[in-house]
Order: C-alpha cells, then sequence, then structure tokens
C-alpha cells in the first residue's frame, strides 16, 4: 500500500515589501515538500491590481504582510473579502505586528489565520515550514 501523499501544485500570491523576508520565504517553498507557484507583490496596490487583472490565475492562497506602502495590508484584506469573485480565497496574515486591534481587524475581516513573524531565523523558517 502506497502512503504517500501526491501534493498538487497550489498558486500563493505573496504580499510583501521587505526583500529579504522575500528571498527567505521564496528558498523555504523551494525546499519544501509542496510543489507551488509564487507570485510576490511588493505593496497593496500591485496585489490587488494582480489579483484584478484578468490574465493572472488567481492564487489558492495569499500570504498578507499588514505593513505595506501605498495600501496597507488591512485594507488590502478588506477589499479581497468584499469581492464576491475573491473572497473564498483563503489569506493568511503574516506579519511583525502582535497589535491586539491588528490581530482583531484581520479575523473581522475574515483572515484564516494570523500568524506574527518572529525575529529570530529559524524561528521564521518553522513559521514558514508549518504554512506547508
Amino acid at each position: 500500500m502506497d502512503t504517500s501523499i501526491q501534493a498538487h501544485p497550489i498558486t500563493i500570491l505573496l504580499v510583501e515589501d521587505n526583500p529579504g523576508d522575500v528571498r527567505l520565504i521564496k528558498e523555504v517553498f523551494k525546499d519544501g515538500k509542496v510543489m507551488n507557484s509564487l507570485n510576490v507583490a511588493k505593496d497593496g496596490m500591485e496585489a490587488l491590481a494582480f489579483l484584478h487583472d484578468p490574465s493572472n490565475e488567481l492564487p489558492d492562497l495569499i500570504l498578507l504582510d499588514l505593513n505595506l506602502p501605498r495600501k496597507k495590508g488591512l485594507e488590502v484584506l478588506d477589499e479581497i473579502k468584499s469581492d464576491p469573485g475573491l473572497r473564498r480565497i483563503p489569506v493568511i496574515i503574516l506579519t511583525t505586528s502582535s497589535e491586539e486591534d491588528d490581530i482583531y481587524k484581520s479575523y473581522d475581516l475574515h483572515a484564516g489565520a494570523y500568524l506574527t513573524k518572529p525575529v529570530e531565523l529559524n524561528e521564521f523558517i518553522t513559521v514558514i515550514r508549518n504554512l506547508e
């Protein structure tokens, strides 16, 4: 009996303005067990443009930072969850903010999960691996 799990590729939209975090997340996913396609948006406006561009495949998952230039993460989350064509896409908040208000607002806007980025590199890698 074959007990191996056959993973199907998933499409992820990472909305992150920190190039170091982007690079690290790409590396962890590349080394992981789940095959995926990772698209990156550097701010909230770029993320929404990506999601509304009919030539792009909609992602299976969105990893969203809250502290973004041009349009903040909570505004992006609100727009995603208010759009009938996007609202079913799971959104995981991945941010440095551990403010209670940010956590409550994220869940009020129907975030699927709220993960705080650890400062320690090994802990951060563990958080990203657990996403898989």
